[in-house]
């Protein structure tokens, strides 16, 4: 009996890491140093990984095709609405996959979202096994999550949150300041 839950526990752990590996494929490490990106913007800017800097940032890839997408999407624009209210420092990017609708059939629904939705998007984050595809860094820059499925209500709270609560990494002055500056 011990010896099969010790294979059961040694097949899952296999399958935990094949699935780890796979999260973590071209250069993405969770609680790693969040990768830069570049996308365009559906309203034509463009913008990097520099351009969230000290805030929590959900990348989001979605398609007009997917079911769960349609659900999550109102849901994260729900959320970053509540947030972004109260000026909590929450960013979304929702990515639209290459196979959706063409560009200017996507503008009106964009124009219904607060968030940042972009389409031409450059970087080792991707939809993983499927859409949706979630990726979650904090205000430090790093990667804490990188996951397939929809995200909750609950899900949200339980990941973000405790991001927000963080406080945004202070500057460091890029040399000395004539305060640390002593003569001899």
């Amino acid at each position: 009996m011990l010896r099969k839950l010790g294979l059961r526990l040694a097949i899952l752990a296999i399958c935990g890491l094949v699935t780890f590996q796979t999260a973590l494929a071209d250069g993405l490490v969770i609680n790693g140093p969040a990768p830069d990106f570049t996308a365009r913007t559906f309203d034509g800017r463009d913008v990097s990984l520099a351009d969230y800097k000290g805030q929590v940032l959900i990348i989001n890839f979605w398609a007009t095709w997917c079911g769960p997408c349609k659900e999550e999407l109102p849901l994260l624009d729900g959320y970053y609405r509540a947030a972004d209210e109260k000026k909590y420092g929450l960013k979304v990017l929702a990515i639209t996959t290459e196979d959706s609708l063409p560009i200017n059939d996507l503008r009106p629904l964009a124009a219904k979202v607060s968030f940042d939705m972009a389409r031409h998007f450059h970087g080792p984050y991707r939809a993983l096994k499927a859409v949706p595809t979630n990726y979650i860094i904090d205000r430090s820059g790093v990667l804490r999550y990188a996951q397939t499925g929809a995200l909750t209500l609950d899900a949200l709270n339980q990941i973000v949150i405790p991001m927000l609560q963080q406080p945004a990494p202070e500057e460091t002055p890029a040399g000395p300041t004539r305060a640390s500056f002593t003569a001899p």
